[in-house]
């Protein structure tokens, strides 16, 4: 389980530490944060807590003067993946930003076309590659042909760290304008996970949401891959207890998956809602039931790997109206669960009736004998 730091007042921020066999791991949540805020952040990672940071997603709107310069700024200079993902207006309770941190593993960042898109972990016992911001190069193509390209760069990028789609649990995807175009998407997934031999191995878990990004693409992603030849490293397709395989109505993504190492298990959630066992949306125009049930359906996932709500070190919500902001927070409250490293986002989500959607990561430590 995850040592829960006391919420440090310099940063504001959620942290949650893993000690691991040599290293440590450290996922930091700041709800509310803006882009500003992100250079201060790693550094006070990087000489407070003497970690390295390896990934960054931001979820929110440009806010301030000069917004695009910030964010042109921010993107290049990053010594880290940065994934951004633009939502609606700032508003109590919205955006913020998850960092992953690393102290005491070797770190080597993967640089494509002058861009730093990734980091490698060579850790104990496998390496673990982060992926962040990968968007097409031409964004004025197509959406489909976008998204092709997109899914290439992260072959480029995953070639860097001597891994393949192969490799692959899980991935982040941000569509503008979602609802126009997510059959095409599907298609586009599903076409290169065929020619790729995906489906003959791990499909990963993922999200898939609506988002635009400051570089007007029509898509940006994220990827988590883990190469290992130990023999007790194993990675594996977690089944929903309350949902059907998402595979059943053309979604070519598992419901969940679960890195195995002899001093961790890592259970990766993919963005789940509120879908019933038929695939059909559940509680149509009820925001409060909607989040009740997608709880319930992440609840009996931790539940069957035997982790609880308590391992949780990272979550994102999203709703559809940003007037909805504080209902999840309601529900935890109602039903007696702890705090989560939550950042809610005000994103479109895959469906139009879906009004709210969930994904977190649990980490269970594991003693290693000696």
């Amino acid at each position: 389980m995850a040592e829960v730091s006391a919420r440090e007042a310099a940063m504001d921020s959620d942290i949650r530490q893993l000690p691991r066999n040599g290293m440590r791991e450290l996922f930091v949540t700041r709800a509310g944060a803006g882009p500003e805020t992100l250079p201060p952040t790693v550094e006070y990672m990087e000489q407070t807590r003497a970690a390295k940071v390896v990934a960054a997603e931001y979820f929110g709107p440009q806010t301030e003067a000069g917004a695009q310069a910030t964010a042109a700024d921010l993107l290049s200079d990053a010594r880290m993946p940065l994934t951004w993902v633009q939502g609606g207006l700032p508003g109590k309770g919205l955006g913020g930003m998850h960092l992953h941190a690393v102290a005491g593993a070797e770190v080597r960042p993967l640089v494509l076309d002058g861009q730093v898109v990734g980091t490698v972990v060579n850790g104990p016992y496998a390496s673990e590659c982060m992926l962040g911001g990968i968007r097409p190069l031409d964004t004025t193509v197509a959406a489909d042909l976008q998204a092709r390209a997109a899914y290439e760069r992260m072959e480029q990028a995953l070639s860097l760290a001597e891994m393949g789609f192969c490799h692959v649990v899980r991935t982040w995807l941000f569509l503008d304008d979602i609802l126009s175009w997510y059959s095409d998407f599907n298609r586009v997934r599903t076409s290169f996970f065929t020619e790729h031999g995906v489906f003959d191995r791990l499909v990963p878990a993922s999200t898939g949401i609506g988002g635009s990004n400051p570089a007007g693409a029509a898509i940006v992603a994220g990827v988590y891959a883990v190469k290992s030849e130990h023999p007790q490293v194993t990675v594996q397709a977690i089944a929903s207890p309350l949902q059907c395989p998402a595979l059943e109505y053309g979604s070519s993504f598992s419901r969940a998956v679960e890195v195995n190492m002899p001093d961790l298990r890592r259970l990766l959630i993919s963005g789940t809602a509120s879908i019933g066992p038929d695939g059909n949306t559940q509680h149509v125009g009820e925001v409060r039931a909607q989040t009740a049930l997608t709880c319930e359906v992440i609840g009996a996932i931790l539940e069957s790997r035997d982790m609880a709500w308590e391992e949780v070190t990272r979550a994102t919500a999203y709703v559809r109206h940003g007037e909805d902001a504080g209902v999840l927070a309601q529900f935890c409250s109602a039903a007696g669960m702890p705090d989560l490293p939550v950042i809610v986002a005000d994103n479109v989500i895959c469906r139009d009736d879906l009004l709210f959607e969930l994904e977190v990561d649990a980490v269970q430590t594991q003693a290693v004998e000696a």
